[in-house]
């Protein structure tokens, strides 16, 4: 299975970040803006959390609060789970699973290099799988004398 920065190679390495003090309206305008389900909490160069439309739902929805009078900083997840970008796509997709997250930030020598959603991950593995089968059909067909 490939590194995760094939992923990023191939989906590039767009960052879509936010200010902790910045209101949650703002972050639900700018992911909806990117077309992008998550945006990373950057506090200067440091990761402070990421903020997801999940955490929209969860904590300022369904708690009745405002999305123009909460602070992104209350309702970010933090700390943040990442990968390294040497690491296995399956084994990102299993952490993810384990995690319940959505979205991985990617590190390369402790440096912010992208972002991963698990649906990138997804498809990933089903153009490996997709590529294998196809290989293994040609292998068949050609030992058995049917490719002709």
């Amino acid at each position: 299975m490939q590194p995760v920065k094939n992923v990023l190679q191939e989906k590039g390495h767009d960052l879509w970040s936010i200010e902790p003090d910045a209101m949650v309206f703002d972050a639900i305008e700018l992911m909806a803006h990117k077309g992008v389900g998550a945006l990373l909490v950057l506090e200067g160069e440091k990761l402070a959390g990421i903020i997801s439309e999940r955490d929209y739902t969860r904590k300022v929805i369904l708690k009745g609060k405002s999305s123009r009078e909460t602070r992104i900083r209350s309702i970010m997840s933090s700390p943040v789970i990442c990968t390294d970008a040497d690491q296995d796509v399956k084994k990102c997709m299993s952490l993810m699973t384990s995690k319940n997250i959505r979205h991985l930030p990617v590190l390369e020598n402790h440096r912010l290099v992208g972002i991963v959603s698990l649906g990138d991950l997804v498809k990933t593995i089903i153009a490996e799988q997709e590529s294998e089968i196809r290989g293994l059909e040609s292998y068949i067909l050609y030992h058995t004398g049917l490719s002709q």
